[in-house]
């Protein structure tokens, strides 16, 4: 090796060494793990809150064991049962009297007993009959009561009880054993046998008290993507109220605007060549309409939300706190999500704030959809809360708590991270201001909330159902509509019931009615009710009395019973409306809590419709009436397949009793009216599709409480603005500079089906 080339390799070492001590002096060092600080500690609570907690799964397994040998019935497992056979239908928690819950959360009572709710279907009796028993003491259960007569007046007739999986099962099987009467036909219209059709149930189940006829919708059913987009245009009403199923008979067919008495009426008039048939190909996985396949490779991640800290809430066993509220909350299997004892700097607010049920009505010009009414409560809105997808449903940080029920099966089911709670930066101020005259500064808060959030899927539709807790105070309540439309088979003047979304797909338009229950406690038990709008006054200037103004000034009014207090849906409701408590603020004002509702319902079944009562919550989008024991629901599980003979008709809750100074309930409706279109292909996105109301303080304190927030910001001209003892935003670059801790990706969802 010459010299020359020696020189060349010690230049190049020199030149690498040099590169590589520039990397290393000028590189960022890698963040740091963030590291967890425990939240700060909030008022005690010495499990008081159990006493709303939800079932566990060994207490569940325990009421079944005690039902099993203590009723002297034979009872057949729920998924083989047959409509003459003896089960139990459900499990859950029996709520405690309000009187006995209060004298052990507030004066240091006896705790209330622990008890469960059972419901049983007794198909096998003499006068078959839905009954209700309250089982207890939990956890080891001694006694049971019927407490059906109590609460609804006598036995619960037998053709009102929900239908079971097991049903639909033997309803399918009724239905492809008749569509093999119409060989020919099916592989002309639809390239099928009738096996690989899917069958979309409706209801209510006919016309009357005592039907159980169902109209089953049929779609090609295509392996990963949503069937409701798919419609063959063919539709079948199978009669099933017959305890033996034998008996159960398709009556009717209907196909392309046109009615038959079977599928062999139907067959004959394909072959005698007297049906028009509308062929309907068999998509194929890669182009189905309504497939949510991704269509992009993927990008770079989204923004991603995280604590450098560690959350600044708490979950332990039911209860959650943050920043001064406390929250019990629990899932019913059938109307899901309700929180309880409702705290915000250790006085309660809200006793109960609960789900109470979910309406969706269709229309069109084919008779599954024309006659559709769903009350999702009878299907189950908390059993079919699923696992969360972490990351989208909710922030992937999200606390994720698992919920176990206990419906058609003698075996407790848990659908794990179904519930989440986290808190969340709105990305705006929760009150701000930039002072630019006299002395100059800057003061504000970021607005953060705390959010539980459950999510249910109700056969095709999705409904995200969020409670936000605000620092200001308020309450937050909202639902969003996303998943899939139902359709109908596009024929004839369809888009007199909504748009064309598909080759033969009608998006057919429904409403949306969800109701809600608010037991609202404003300093204390005792409320009463009081509305403020604004009129205007004609007066003259009073220094001159040569002109005139139209001044705004405050009609105050207390209403003073429930049927002042019950406000039609789309008629005008007063622009505050207020619980007001028996004590005045510092200010002299009587404290209070203002309900603010965002809707944009649709109209109301009309009153002189037959199953109108059903639903009669509906009529109002705001109600107060006065809170009693045996007013707890708005609606029924029964109220789906009877309508016509409602259970519970929240029509009767209103009678003119006085609500002044009583315990109070507000009974809250908000929904829309959907118009489906191109763009719910797909799906239905949230945007536009969110509606909700909010529980806001109103001289309920003497300033706003978010002013003791740790996460106020205040600098003034005269400061260092970059001085992190000055302004807290200055210290996020070091308390941010760290790696959020994530646990991996894991998703059990379908696991629990």
């Amino acid at each position: 090796m010459n010299v020359k080339t020696v020189l060349v390799l010690l230049v190049v070492a020199v030149a690498t060494i040099f590169a590589l001590v520039c990397v290393l002096l000028t590189r960022e060092r890698a963040p740091g793990t963030c590291q967890h600080r425990p939240p700060a500690q909030e008022d005690a609570d010495d499990g008081q809150s159990l006493v709303f907690a939800d079932l566990t799964a060994e207490e569940l397994a325990q009421v079944v064991r005690y039902l099993r040998t203590s009723l002297g019935v034979q009872l057949v497992e729920p998924a083989r049962a047959q409509p003459s056979d003896n089960c139990i239908a459900s499990v859950e928690l029996q709520l405690p009297a309000k009187a006995e819950a209060l004298q052990f959360l507030d004066e240091g009572g006896p705790r209330p007993r622990r008890e469960a709710l059972a419901v049983l279907y007794f198909g096998a009796q003499a006068e078959p009959n839905v009954t209700e028993y309250v089982v207890g003491p939990l956890p080891v259960p001694a006694y049971h009561r019927d407490v059906t007569a109590r609460k609804y007046g006598g036995k619960v007739p037998y053709h009102r009880r929900p239908v079971t999986a097991q049903e639909y099962m033997d309803i399918g099987a009724l239905i492809r054993r008749e569509l093999g009467r119409a060989p020919r036909f099916l592989a002309a219209c639809c390239e099928s046998d009738g096996a690989d059709l899917a069958a979309l149930t409706t209801a209510p189940r006919g016309f009357r008290s005592g039907d159980r006829s169902t109209w089953f919708v049929l779609f090609h059913d295509v392996a990963g993507t949503g069937y409701y987009l798919l419609p063959v245009g063919l539709e079948v009403l199978v009669e099933h109220g017959d305890l033996r199923m034998s008996r159960w008979r398709l009556r009717q067919v209907f196909y392309n605007g046109r009615y038959f008495a079977g599928a062999v009426d139907l067959e004959d008039a394909f072959v005698a060549g007297a049906l028009e048939v509308v062929r309907v190909e068999k998509p194929q996985a890669g182009d189905v309409l309504g497939s949510m396949r991704p269509r992009q490779p993927p990008g770079p991640p989204p923004p991603m939300q995280y604590e450098p800290q560690g959350p600044r809430y708490s979950v332990r066993g039911n209860r959650i706190t943050f920043q001064g509220w406390s929250i019990a909350f629990g899932m019913s299997p059938y109307s899901g999500p309700r929180l309880f004892d409702i705290r915000f700097r250790g006085k309660r607010i809200i006793y109960e704030l609960s789900l109470q049920e979910a309406l969706a009505l269709y229309g069109s010009n084919c008779p599954g959809s024309m006659t559709t009414r769903y009350l999702d409560g009878s299907f189950g809105i908390g059993r079919f809360a699923y696992e969360l997808v972490r990351g989208l449903d909710c922030p992937y940080a999200a606390t994720y708590v698992d919920r176990h029920y206990l419906v058609e099966s003698e075996t407790p089911k848990t659908n794990r991270n179904s519930l989440c709670v986290f808190e969340h930066d709105a990305a705006a101020p929760l009150r701000r201001h930039f002072s630019d005259s006299q002395s100059l500064y800057y003061g504000g808060l970021r607005r953060t909330v705390l959010v539980v959030r459950a999510v249910s899927t109700l056969i095709n539709y999705d409904y995200v159902w969020d409670f936000l807790f605000h620092g200001s105070g308020a309450v937050e309540v909202r639902v969003h509509a996303t998943g899939y439309i139902s359709s109908s088979f596009f024929h004839g003047q369809g888009t007199k019931y909504g748009n064309r979304v598909g080759p033969h797909t009608l998006g057919t338009m429904h409403l949306h009615h969800v109701h809600y229950k608010v037991d609202l406690d404003v300093d204390g038990q005792l409320n009463s009710l009081e509305t403020q709008d604004m009129e205007y006054e004609l007066v003259k200037d009073p220094w001159s009395r040569q002109s005139t103004i139209e001044r705004p000034f405050l009609r105050r009014e207390r209403l003073r019973t429930e049927d002042q207090a019950a406000f039609p849906i789309g008629g005008r409701v007063p622009r505050y409306l207020s619980f007001t408590g028996p004590n005045p603020n510092k200010w002299g004002h009587a404290r209070s809590y203002r309900i603010q509702v965002t809707s944009f319902a649709g109209e109301h079944l009309p009153t002189s419709s037959r199953m109108e009562r059903a639903i009669s919550w509906g009529r109002y989008q705001l109600a107060v009436t006065r809170r009693k024991e045996e007013e707890p629901t708005s609606s029924s599980i029964y109220n789906q397949n009877d309508p016509w003979t409602p259970t519970v008709a929240f029509a009767d809750f209103i009678n003119n009793e006085t609500i002044v100074n009583e315990d109070l309930v507000a009974w809250i409706s908000v929904g829309f009216l959907h118009v489906p279109h191109a763009e719910d292909v797909p799906n239905t996105v949230t945007v536009g599709n969110g509606v909700g109301f909010f529980l806001r303080p109103y001289n309920y304190f003497d300033e706003d409480p978010s002013v003791d927030s740790p996460d106020s910001v205040y600098f003034s001209s005269k400061q260092d603005v970059g001085d992190c003892g000055a302004n807290p935003l200055a210290c996020l670059p070091l308390a941010a500079a760290c790696a959020p801790r994530l646990p991996p990706f894991r998703y059990g969802g379908f696991l629990n089906l």
